[in-house]
């Protein structure tokens, strides 16, 4: 079998990073002919399909995204090599996770403590809308979007290329507390429908399924609460609770250092409601190993 040729690896490079047949044959002084080429024989050596145009821009394939990873840490090693005289340490294989901004970010550290100093894995966040998110996922730039609302299913044609649904794996369920500063947390046991009708209240915005399930207890319990401030965003949320503001309906993960410290306080459960916290992927045919051990341990129970 013949080995790899990196003059082919290197043009492919350059085409993968430009994203243009023209711009990347002007970049490396070459006839977009020749280069074209080029690429035809390292997918011939290969045995996939590494790009598929879309209009007149090239995108990645599935099997393009993981030859640019390695062809990206063979010619870091390479700028290595000749820096040192020598090549120390290992490939580093890109883990690419995106969360949507609602989400607890200790529920993000939590999930990605398993590689957090690994030298051989490199964690590239991105924070964003889902739909956002998901449009990356499904052109094989995220390996894997967290949230705490799965995609709806017309977001499949939306978001897809392909009639492949998402695979949607439920990571961990939180239920949902009122959570505030010692001053505002009643002694005793708190009678639940007065304090929520008379102390005002830091919630998760209309958009959000922690919301949703507020509303509907706040519906069942027939009383008005008054919203000190709604917000979109878990981090602002920890801001304003600690602050004093109001009493925040909100997983108590979301402040798990500040409830330790005792900084802030647990006043009740509020029951029937948690946040549910979501792995979503796409079927692949050659799926990233880190990402499939990281959902596999954080689904475990405990």
């Amino acid at each position: 079998m013949p080995d790899l040729n990196y003059h082919h690896l290197r043009y492919f490079r350059v085409v993968a990073h430009t994203g243009h047949l023209t711009r990347a044959a002007e970049t490396l002084n070459v006839s977009q002919s020749a280069l074209s080429a080029q690429i035809r024989q390292l997918e011939e050596r290969l045995g996939q399909a590494l790009f598929e145009r879309r209009g007149r821009a090239l995108h990645l394939t599935e099997a393009g995204r993981i030859a640019l990873d390695h062809a990206d840490a063979i010619f870091a090693a390479g700028h290595e090599l000749l820096a040192t005289l020598k090549q120390t340490g290992e490939a580093r294989r890109a883990v690419r996770i995106g969360a949507i901004a609602t989400l607890s970010r200790n529920f993000q550290l939590r999930f990605l403590q398993p590689v957090l100093g690994r030298s051989d894995v490199e964690v590239i966040l991105h924070s964003g809308s889902g739909p956002d998110l998901l449009g990356a996922l499904a052109d094989l730039n995220l390996d894997v979007v967290l949230t705490s609302q799965p995609p709806q299913p017309e977001a499949r044609t939306a978001y897809t290329l392909s009639p492949s649904p998402y695979v949607v794996q439920p990571l961990d369920q939180q239920p949902a507390s009122l959570i505030g500063v010692p001053g505002l947390c009643p002694p005793g046991e708190p009678d639940l429908r007065r304090l929520l009708a008379d102390t005002p209240l830091i919630v998760p915005t209309r958009s959000s399924g922690l919301r949703m399930a507020f509303d509907a207890l706040a519906a069942r319990l027939e009383i008005r609460p008054q919203f000190a401030a709604e917000v979109d965003d878990m981090a602002m949320m920890r801001l304003l609770t600690r602050e004093g503001i109001g009493l925040a309906v909100l997983p108590p993960i979301v402040v798990q250092d500040e409830l330790k410290s005792g900084l802030l306080s647990e006043v009740s459960r509020l029951p029937g409601i948690s946040e549910t916290f979501y792995a979503v992927t796409t079927p692949r045919k050659f799926p990233n190993p880190v990402v499939q051990d990281l959902i596999r341990q954080a689904a475990q129970p405990g």
